[in-house]
């Protein structure tokens, strides 16, 4: 684990530091986007999903554990 001057090194020299990570979410929409708020639909959208029952697998990344709290009531999430 770099320390954390390292970490603000890198910053400011502009090279973003990239930590990969295995982790897999299984997301499932369970409910319908029908009378959801546009900004929800579009997000369920950008997941991939659209139809009940869809599932996809994405990264666990900051993006997308956003993305499902923006939408938790409209699916469901595994870790895999």
């Amino acid at each position: 684990m770099p320390k954390l001057s390292q970490i603000r090194e890198v910053f400011r020299s502009n090279n973003y530091l990239v930590i990969k990570t295995d982790t897999m979410l299984r997301i499932k929409q369970v409910k319908s986007i029908i009378d959801r708020p546009e900004d929800q639909k579009r997000t369920i959208k950008a997941l991939g999903l659209g139809k009940i029952n869809k599932v996809v697998d994405k990264q666990d990344t900051p993006q997308i554990r956003g993305m499902v709290a923006k939408v938790k009531h409209l699916v469901e999430v595994q870790v895999i």
